[in-house]
């Protein structure tokens, strides 16, 4: 690479007289910073007071938009008619003093630095154009604010230096980027990147971004992985570059935004660790040319980056003017001569003649991407809209002066720099790229932004591909585009990067927060019984509605089976037929009652309890036929109260025949005064007042918290149970109390008569069926209250069968075995020998 020559003073380093002349200072070379870049960089100039500088190739752009700008004004009849505009063009340094020895340079002229002096005859100053930072713009502005010389900033838009108070001078032509943090918000969103680190430079700016940017992460939900600030002072580059680099590449971060401008980020440029790219996506913004970089350096170390650069309108006429540029259409101009030599590694002749060897066919367009960009960039475009600025205010002035002079003199060639500020406020224009140019700050516009990917090529050749734009005034929904298949990423791997903390927990988990840990490291835990999360990366899990339920995988809800005691499945159809089966059984043990009625063994304790008790076993059978099938609220009404009442007048019966057996073996003592309740009603009057009050209760039940259909969705996991609801627990177990009193009494009085004459004693029989009745209700209740569903109901129907089986085959079959099968023995003789 060929170096530039030294410059051991500060000069213009180009310019154009004109009638008016604008200063301008733009970033072109930079000084190098020791042990950062290697000494093999630069070779020693034969001055050895001087010190070496290096070329920023890509910003001459910005002096070809400024040349463009002021050949187009000057060749235009209609803006500044016969007064010729002027540039002295500066590089720019990043010193103070450097920047203030410029300055003044501007200020004085070419001569000695007089403060407060100018060495020309004839001062044709009016303004001045600069700060590429928001840094350089107030070392200017300070020396330049006390001769009212008005500043245009060219650079990126601070809020910091719209404060009038403190730069009354200074105007900023740059659009605002108050929403660039919300497009770099969009972005991380649409990737599903919540790991992020941070880097910005030190300044002002860098700490409004990131306050910016990280109170919007928060509110979506994107955690800082780290924050590194870089020191725009040189001195300090080598002890950042041996201190946040390590960090960054440690860090597990694989996404990195970075934010400053391109010179603070000098840094990047110069670094030669060819892994800090390679394993990071990074993420620039408006303000750093990414592609900028020495041409000694690869630039694979920032493939597949992404970076948010300014939509600017094409100028007409702007890149054919770059392709015409060289130096035989300037030969005056030596810095073009060393623009040329440096970016085509031309030798460095002393005689420009020989130059002619070198590229005789080159042209811009022919330069790599990192040394020259035919595209017109934020800078170049706001330098253009900048030079008409003035010019148009310089116009106004003109319109003004011709308006009370008939003819223009020598006097109004005359510096009106402190007049210029009155017109600079008020300007606006159309450029001739069509866009609405505004001076004012308050009017100026929101910037648009292109998301450009960064490609470099195995031939070691770069782009940048449009791949998206960000355009904060659109609606919603059409001010955010990317083109996901068009983008390039790193050298490792064609797919999106996995920017997270913690991969994403899938459906059927949720989040569960590392204490101590940002809200993007987390931990998957199943979802808790019960409850779902059909989405990623949930906090809490949401409960399934009453008639679903969660699968397996927890991950969706699956209607629940409703489930009854059906007919028409195996076990309703069992019990039903059993049910049916032991009714007609009774009916034909009463039909063999009927038709032996008058026989010994059937008149014996009391026919009409026997009728009453095989009647209301019928009933008891059948009753359970009410507890299979759908519910209902007849059949819920129904099932508890027949069940009770029937069955309370069966027991009830039985204490009668062992009451009246009872009774007829302890009357037939002389003088026992029990005769007198041997009437035949006494039977009747016990069965009815005991079926009474078992009909009061049920009666009060009915009418105060009746039993109703209730679809029970959480007994049984998966099923929605059709169920007969109590209504009343109480009322419901004080029915059964009744009846299990009821057949305590009929056990106790039966146990009594168990030792009367067998002949005609049924106590015996009565006590052993009271025992089987007592021993199938007794195990009921645990049973009952220990299942659910269905199930519940086939304990209670098997309740119900087994203890009517019970007593119909403990007291009638004996009976009905000697009517049937021993008639001998049912005869009144053979009673009598017994």
């Amino acid at each position: 690479m060929g170096n530039l020559p030294c410059f051991p003073k500060i000069n213009p380093i180009v310019s154009q007289d004109g009638d008016l002349v604008i200063g301008i200072f733009l970033s072109l070379f930079s000084v190098e910073v020791n042990g950062v870049t290697g000494a093999e960089l630069f070779e020693s100039p034969p001055n050895k007071a001087c010190k070496p500088y290096q070329w920023l190739h890509k910003n001459y752009q910005q002096v070809l938009a400024l040349l463009f700008a002021v050949e187009e004004i000057n060749r235009d009849p209609n803006l500044l008619p016969n007064i010729s505009l002027g540039f002295h063009l500066y590089n720019t340094y990043h010193s103070d003093e450097r920047t203030l020895e410029s300055s003044l340079r501007w200020l004085s002229g070419q001569g000695q630095l007089i403060p407060n002096y100018s060495c020309r005859k004839q001062d044709k100053s009016v303004a001045v154009i600069g700060g590429v930072t928001s840094a350089l713009s107030v070392q200017m502005g300070t020396l330049l604010d006390l001769y009212k010389f008005p500043q245009i900033s060219y650079g990126p838009f601070d809020s910091i230096l719209s404060d009038k108070v403190q730069f009354p001078s200074l105007y900023q032509m740059a659009p605002k980027d108050t929403s660039l943090h919300k497009g770099v918000i969009r972005l991380m969103l649409y990737f599903e990147w919540n790991w992020i680190g941070l880097v910005v430079s030190d300044d002002m700016r860098g700490e409004k971004f990131l306050w910016e940017i990280r109170g919007e992460m928060i509110k979506k939900g994107i955690c800082v992985s780290f924050t590194e600030k870089i020191p725009v002072s040189e001195r300090t580059h080598i002890e950042s570059l041996e201190t946040f680099m390590p960090r960054i590449l440690i860090s597990s971060a694989k996404v990195i935004v970075i934010h400053g401008d391109t010179d603070s980020l000098m840094i990047l440029r110069y670094s030669q660790a060819p892994v800090i790219g390679m394993l990071k996506v990074w993420i620039a913004t408006s303000h750093w040319d990414i592609t900028m970089r020495p041409l000694y350096s690869q630039g694979h170390n920032f493939h597949g980056a992404l970076t948010f650069s300014y939509l600017t309108s094409e100028i007409p006429g702007f890149k054919t003017f770059l392709k015409t540029v060289t130096p035989l259409k300037y030969p005056h101009d030596a810095l073009l001569r060393g623009f040329w030599i440096s970016a085509f590694r031309c030798p460095n002749q002393p005689e420009y003649a020989k130059q002619e060897t070198c590229s005789p066919n080159a042209s811009l367009e022919t330069l790599p991407l990192c040394s020259f960009d035919m595209t017109v960039s934020g800078f170049s475009y706001t330098i253009y809209n900048t030079v008409y600025a003035v010019a148009w205010a310089l116009h106004e002035i003109s319109l003004r002066k011709s308006e009370k002079r008939s003819m223009l003199n020598e006097e109004y060639l005359e510096p009106h720099s402190w007049l210029l500020h009155s017109f600079l406020k008020k300007t606006q224009f159309k450029n001739n790229a069509g866009d609405q140019v505004f001076v004012d700050e308050k009017r100026s516009s929101e910037a648009q932004y292109a998301i450009l990917n960064y490609v470099f090529f195995p031939n070691e050749t770069d782009a940048l591909v449009k791949v998206g734009q960000f355009l904060p005034s659109a609606p919603l929904g059409q001010d955010f585009k990317i083109h996901e298949d068009a983008i390039v990423w790193g050298w490792w791997d064609a797919k999106v990067p996995c920017a997270v903390c913690s991969d994403s927990c899938g459906p059927g988990f949720r989040k569960t927060p590392l204490e101590g840990q940002p809200a993007c490291c987390f931990d998957c835990s199943p979802c808790p019984e019960g409850e779902i999360s059909s989405l990623k990366d949930v906090e809490h899990c949401t409960k399934c509605p009453e008639d679903e339920y969660p699968n397996k995988q927890r991950d969706r809800c699956l209607p629940k089976v409703v489930t009854f005691l059906n007919m028409k499945e195996p076990l309703g159809m069992t019990l039903a037929f059993m049910a049916v089966s032991f009714s007609l059984l009774t009916a034909l043990v009463l039909g063999v009652f009927l038709k032996f009625q008058d026989t010994p063994i059937v008149k014996a304790n009391n026919r009409t309890l026997s009728y009453t008790l095989l009647i209301s076993l019928i009933f008891c059978f059948l009753c359970s036929l009410l507890f299979i099938g759908h519910p209902n609220t007849v059949t819920c009404l129904l099932q508890q109260t027949v069940f009770g009442v029937v069955f309370t007048m069966a027991v009830s019966s039985i204490l009668a025949k062992t009451i009246i057996v009872l009774l007829a073996f302890k009357g037939i003592r002389p003088g026992s005064r029990i005769r007198m309740f041997m009437h035949p009603r006494v039977s009747v009057y016990v069965v009815l007042i005991c079926s009474g009050l078992q009909v009061i209760f049920c009666g009060i039940w009915l009418g105060t918290s009746p039993p109703f259909p209730e679809a029970d969705t959480h007994s049984q996991y998966g099923h929605i149970i059709l169920k007969c609801n109590e209504g009343s627990a109480f009322a419901f177990y004080c029915v059964l109390g009744y009846m299990a009193l009821l057949a305590l009494g009929s056990f106790l009085v039966a146990f009594l008569a168990r030792n009367l004459p067998d002949t005609f004693n049924e106590a015996k029989f009565i006590t052993f069926s009271m025992l089987v009745f007592c021993s199938v209700w007794g195990s009921f209740l645990p049973t009952y209250q220990s299942t659910k569903g269905k199930a519940m109901v086939t304990v209670e129907i098997f309740s119900i069968l087994a203890s009517s089986a019970g007593l119909l085959g403990c007291i009638f079959i004996p009976k009905c075995y000697v009517i049937l099968l021993k008639p001998d023995r049912n005869t009144l003789e053979q009673i009598k020998n017994k």
